[in-house]
């Protein structure tokens, strides 16, 4: 089993590959990688950061790779720097694919009602793309509200909400849809996992930290998971769980950059015997 992950190199922060590839490594999957861009830093909360933009790199890397034979089980997308990278994903994953590749995609652009710097609509567009040719998508409710022009409500929601912004993802061509971040009350927090026929959920403690990097600890335990063969739902429980005590790892309070996910590598080796 060979993964491919396609997201940039945040040289520090703990977030897209430099977690990617130690957690689902973990899972005992082979781990390849495709850096989007290498940063200094990550964007949020750091300034002056150094981005050096990887865009033209990507077809080169294809062209070696096809002649190599090389080719990948599944392909999980993360932070991908412009929409142009998009368009290269789709020859990669074209010209590197078996006939049962899955194709998982986070579509990281957005949280708390607001794009992150760099992006606009246009890349939107392109996500869409991605999204519709995905087999797994995860996007955090900004971006689902992004991803389907669909009203933004913050704090706690009501299940016709939540359904109605899975139906409105689901219209793009999404098969199977795990929403993070929705809240019933003020006291936990967790995930509605659409299977392509009905919509579960599973809701944990709540707590009241903003954190980077917990998006991309989740869906690189996700997917770790389901490669291992656990259901959408255990995949989508393992991952928040994983992600939970991530979080209660990081005690100090000078560390706002990221979460402990190295804490929880023994568990997942655990979890994976």
């Amino acid at each position: 089993m060979r993964i491919l992950s396609i997201q940039d190199i945040s040289c520090v922060g703990q977030c897209s590959l430099t977690v990617a590839l130690p957690v689902i490594s973990a899972f005992g999957i082979e781990t390849s990688i495709l850096p989007s861009a290498v940063l200094s830093t990550h964007t949020g909360g750091f300034s002056g950061y150094t981005f050096r933009d990887l865009t033209e790199d990507i077809p080169k890397i294809k062209e070696h790779w096809q002649k190599e034979k090389i080719t990948f089980d599944a392909f999980y997308t993360g932070y991908v720097g412009n929409k142009k990278q998009i368009e290269y994903i789709f020859e990669v994953m074209e010209a590197t694919k078996k006939d049962n590749s899955l194709f998982i995609v986070d579509p990281v652009m957005a949280d708390f009602g607001k794009l992150y710097d760099g992006f606009d609509n246009d890349f939107i567009v392109e996500m869409r793309k991605a999204v519709a040719k995905s087999d797994y998508v995860l996007p955090n409710v900004t971006e689902a509200c992004f991803l389907s022009d669909f009203e933004y409500k913050d704090g706690v929601f009501t299940e016709k909400y939540v359904e109605d912004l899975i139906c409105a993802v689901k219209e793009l061509g999404a098969d199977k849809i795990v929403l993070k971040g929705i809240s019933f009350d003020e006291n936990t927090i967790g995930v509605a996992v659409y299977d392509g026929k009905k919509i579960d959920y599973y809701l944990h403690e709540k707590i009241n930290r903003r954190m980077h990097g917990t998006g991309d600890v989740f869906a690189s335990c996700f997917t770790g998971a389901l490669l291992s063969g656990f259901s959408l739902y255990d995949s989508a429980k393992t991952a928040a769980d994983m992600t939970l005590k991530a979080i209660k790892s990081t005690t100090d309070i000078n560390h706002w950059y990221g979460v402990n996910f190295e804490k929880i590598i023994p568990d997942i080796v655990e979890l994976f015997r």
